[in-house]
């Protein structure tokens, strides 16, 4: 009962620091330096990440990437490919 109100605590906090840009092997390394069970950190940091990965939206469809060369006067120009000679 203890021990999962501390893992979870602990996983609120690696869950902070992941969305803060933290690696999870620099937050599993700081964390086992300050005496935190090494089983305890590595179960709360895989927890934290299903978490997250839980909260990212799925891309429904693929973006579509368009590529658009201008000239000075801001008018498109037709990209021809330089592998095609003739």
């Amino acid at each position: 009962m203890v021990r999962d109100s501390y893992k979870d605590k602990l996983k609120e906090h690696i869950k902070k620091n992941l969305k803060k840009g933290y690696t999870p092997d620099t937050l599993k390394y700081a964390l086992i330096r300050q005496e935190y069970s090494r089983v305890l950190v590595e179960q709360a940091i895989d927890e934290a990440q299903k978490e997250i990965a839980k909260e990212v939206p799925a891309f429904k469809e693929k973006p579509e990437i368009k590529c658009q060369f201008l000239d000075e006067t801001n008018k498109p120009i037709e990209a021809k490919p330089w592998w095609k000679f003739w």
